[in-house]
């Protein structure tokens, strides 16, 4: 006891009321807890040590009642016990106050001080009401620990209840499931980390299954992104690599269900090499083999571009080619329409959002194509096929660096005044500016393409 609190001397008569105050902001439903009444009839006696246990054992009580509310189930998760809890007893033979508090504070029951500052009220409780022989508390002591329980517990009201997992996923099942956001977010904002990763894996286990319905699929689709803004970022990598174990099993369906869980929540830059490689390896060699073909130009456009930002290394060379080529388009006649320059149209719009992902690296590997492609070189001759490029040109101008090697190159390609310039150098680079394999050619453009 510091000399401070010796020389204060309280009467019985004093004690009641400063008790009372100091309980005026316990819950009102707590204040007539057998602990918080006990401990005001041993203080009318000057029983600080009692009334310090009292006090303590009122805020056990308390953090017992909120974690059974809010979830059991999670608490058993949250930590290493000698076996699971299922009711309030099995925490009076199986939890200590320690574990209590952890786990409390692992499923929200109390926030991360209260987590620190009841472990300094136990510590009281432990030295002045479990020692005998430690010296006597002084009603200092006792209001100072009752403040803190009361400030972080027992003025505190119970927390959300957590949903039950199987019972969720089996309401979202059903056609009657709420798609109302507000609800969505209620039920899920504020979950613990431990549950939201059991959640998020839950649902995308059972999105990628063969047998889930539609109902549910279309329920997960809904309910997924707003799950997933709240997750923290090892679990979005954790479940996108998942995506790797359905590629090694070779269950398309599967794959492609668990690819497509991924786009859903916009997390393609989570996903592996590996991952990358199996989705867009063939897009990108069926893209090249078809050049102005333009329906399956426009389908693997649409399947390449949420992948823009992530193509492997090995093939990007291939991918810069093919979406430039796809972009800039051939040259012919049609029996049907009175032009000369094609292309596929809804590409067409798509490509420039995919040139804005460019880095550095894939802007070079631009300047490498335009210099070294033979068909290219024919295609600018014809101004239309000359300002498409540019267009691309213009998009890498804005994207690459001050360091970047081939910035003239890529200035004298943006400037229509030095058109002559851009055409030497692209003429030294290539081996002919003609060949018959370029020859015009009849485009046979079928309804509803151009």
């Amino acid at each position: 006891m510091s000399e401070s609190e010796k020389s204060i001397t309280v009467t019985t008569s004093e004690i009641v009321p400063l008790f009372d105050r100091a309980i005026s902001n316990v819950r009102e439903e707590m204040r007539d807890n057998p602990y918080i009444t006990e401990a005001l009839r041993v203080l009318q006696v000057k029983g600080y040590r009692s009334a310090i246990g009292c006090v303590w054992n009122a805020v056990v009580d308390d953090l017992r009642n909120k974690t059974i509310f809010r979830s059991i189930d999670l608490f058993n998760k949250s930590i290493t016990l000698r076996r699971q809890i299922k009711t309030y007893e099995d925490f009076q033979d199986y939890v200590n106050d320690d574990e209590l508090i952890e786990g409390a504070y692992k499923i929200g029951v109390i926030s991360w001080e209260a987590n620190k500052v009841l472990r300094h009220a136990k510590e009281t409780r432990h030295i002045f009401d479990g020692h005998p022989k430690s010296s006597d508390p002084s009603i200092i002591k006792v209001l100072a620990m009752l403040d803190d329980c009361t400030r972080y517990v027992l003025s505190v009201d119970y927390p959300p209840q957590i949903i039950n997992i199987d019972e969720y996923i089996g309401t979202m099942g059903e056609s009657g499931f709420d798609r109302n956001l507000v609800s969505i977010e209620i039920a899920l904002g504020d979950l613990p980390e431990v549950y939201k990763s059991e959640l998020a894996n839950r649902l995308y286990t059972t999105y990628i299954r063969n047998d889930t319905s539609s109902t549910l699929k279309s329920n997960i689709a809904f309910v997924v992104p707003v799950l997933w803004k709240s997750l923290p970022k090892k679990i979005k990598i954790q479940i996108s690599r998942k995506v790797d174990q359905e590629i090694g099993r070779g269950n398309k369906q599967i794959t492609d269900a668990a690819f497509e869980f991924i786009r859903l929540v916009d997390s393609d830059r989570y996903l592996s090499i590996t991952a990358r490689r199996y989705k867009v390896q063939p897009i990108i060699q069926q893209l090249n083999d078809n050049l102005y073909s333009f329906s399956v130009e426009n389908n693997c456009i649409r399947e390449l571009q949420p992948y823009a930002s992530f193509i492997p290394e090995d093939l990007l060379e291939m991918y810069i080619s093919s979406i430039s080529l796809t972009y800039i388009g051939t040259i012919g006649s049609s029996t049907r329409y009175n032009r000369t320059d094609w292309y596929a149209d809804i590409a067409a719009t798509i490509i420039p959002s995919m040139f804005e992902q460019f880095d550095d690296r894939m802007s070079l590997l631009f300047v490498e194509f335009v210099k070294s492609n033979e068909a290219l070189l024919h295609k600018i001759s014809r101004p239309t096929k000359l300002r498409r490029l540019r267009n691309l040109a213009i998009i890498i101008a804005e994207r690459i660096s001050s360091a970047f090697t081939e910035k003239e190159f890529i200035n004298i390609l943006t400037d229509e005044e030095k058109e002559e310039d851009l055409f030497k150098i692209l003429r030294k680079k290539t081996l002919t500016t003609a060949s018959t394999s370029y020859d015009e050619t009849t485009v046979n453009i079928k309804k509803g393409q151009s």
